[in-house]
């Protein structure tokens, strides 16, 4: 068997790689026409940060796992050809700002009507509208070339930051096919893939449309309850409550669980927003406006929370922060990672410019460069944004600090000697709620956090 994989992003990489150590029979070719990129994924220099993916690669690349930008030549001799491309939020046109922009796998599926010939199986790895598999069929049934195709659709449920323990050991394999014979031989064909290392039991077959619409609903259930957590903080701030207490106590309902209450500045990443937008573009789509509104006000709290931020910031400087010193711990959107596509962080370094802050970031995987594009814009320049070495120069002479992303060395800081380098009242604003307040302030700091009662 030979598998194709167009997309060397953060889902065709390491999930290639994991499909490549599990399967060394089988011949697992990524492509992507970015030659940079693909030429990252060939050095000792992976173009993504996950833990323990450098060991993964390593062991299998060159043996049975290729990066190349051969795309034609691979579509050609592949048996399995997964779609991993991005399908970001059209910025024009009718959806503009919700639905999804389905120009790269339109342009994919030409590539495979182009090139492919016999009989193929198409996955859909991507995040895409529900009935999209039947636009990428409309597609290969024109290439006139005899080409046998059946589009499955095989969602992504990895999270960044755990990327590689969710391909390991996966709370679920989704595979959704047409219910035909030959919709059911191609389903078992890829779900014998999964099952060299993924318990049967784990491998959930579906229609098509429900696959495709389970990774939207998956995500916008998520991110429902970090809106939900975040919202009840604004309430905790305002009455006395610790949002920590809240999330424990209602956790332990075995009907509600302890996972995704934890409140913070907000959530980020390229799925969550993305989709749940694309969710409500749906159900407006198919005349359901009560639905797509209780969506949206999911967004709508998650964009306020990150509002809210920021806004206290300023508050608690004595209402202005103009010509004070903030330093950003964490710019990725959560620790583990250097993806900083919607990380909360932009919003909150934003809004302090705006307050004409002068703005100190550190964030230990994330390069300076991508910093001030992503906040600033490519090509522009903010001579109040800078971008710190360490933690401790980002820190140096600052007014206040905001802790914006979650990474382990923030909890480890000595900021009792961080406290001594700052003008007094010294504040620290903890944005994910990792460290320990009380502490902090017998150190002097004016600190506080998400949904924590005040000083």
């Amino acid at each position: 068997m030979k598998i194709c994989c167009i997309g060397a992003g953060y889902v065709g990489g390491p999930t290639m790689a994991m499909i490549a150590l599990k399967c060394p029979d089988i011949q697992v070719a990524v492509v992507d026409m970015n030659a940079a990129r693909i030429a990252a994924w060939n050095s000792d220099q992976l173009p993504i940060y996950e833990p323990g993916l450098d060991d993964v690669v390593r062991q299998a690349r060159g043996r049975n796992l290729h990066f190349t930008t051969d795309v034609a030549g691979n579509i050609k001799s592949a048996d399995i050809i997964f779609v991993a491309v991005n399908t970001p939020t059209k910025t024009y046109g009718v959806g503009a700002g919700r639905a999804a922009d389905l120009r790269y796998i339109e342009s994919v599926a030409r590539t495979i009507a182009q090139h492919a010939t016999g009989t193929k199986i198409i996955v859909e790895k991507s995040t895409i509208p529900v009935k999209t598999a039947d636009t990428i069929r409309s597609i290969l049934a024109s290439n006139g070339t005899g080409l046998k195709a059946q589009v499955l659709s095989n969602p992504e449920f990895l999270a960044e930051g755990t990327a590689v323990q969710d391909l390991l050991a996966p709370d679920r394999v989704l595979i959704g096919g047409e219910r035909t014979p030959e919709g059911d031989q191609a389903v078992a064909a890829l779900a014998g893939v999964y099952a060299r290392w993924v318990p049967r039991e784990r491998i959930i077959t579906t229609n098509l449309w429900s696959s495709e619409l389970s990774k939207l609903v998956a995500n916008a259930f998520l991110a429902q309850r970090i809106s939900s957590i975040n919202s009840i903080s604004a309430l905790c701030e305002a009455t006395g409550a610790d949002v920590d207490e809240v999330a424990n106590a209602i956790g332990k309902d075995s009907r509600i669980g302890p996972k995704f209450l934890k409140a913070s500045v907000g959530f980020g990443g390229s799925c969550f927003q993305k989709d749940i937008l694309n969710l409500t573009y749906l159900c407006e789509s198919f005349g359901l406006p009560e639905v797509a509104a209780y969506w949206g006000s999911v967004v709508g709290i998650n964009d306020w929370q990150k509002k809210r931020f920021a806004a206290r910031i300023v508050k608690e400087l004595f209402n202005t922060v103009a010509d004070k010193k903030i330093a950003i711990l964490g710019f990725a959107f959560k620790k583990d990672t250097n993806d900083t596509r919607e990380t909360a962080a932009i919003n909150v370094c934003r809004d302090l410019l705006a307050e004409h802050a002068s703005v100190c970031v550190y964030d230990p995987k994330v390069p300076a460069d991508e910093i001030l594009a992503d906040t600033l814009g490519k090509g522009h320049t903010n001579s109040r944004l800078t971008v710190a070495q360490d933690a401790y120069a980002a820190c140096a002479g600052a007014h206040a600090i905001a802790i914006v992303t979650e990474w382990d060395e923030f909890k480890k800081l000595d900021y009792a000697r961080i406290y001594a380098g700052m003008p007094k009242p010294a504040f620290l604003f903890d944005g994910r709620n990792i460290l320990d307040l009380a502490a902090l302030r017998k150190i002097g700091f004016k600190a506080s956090g998400i949904g924590k009662p005040a000083e």
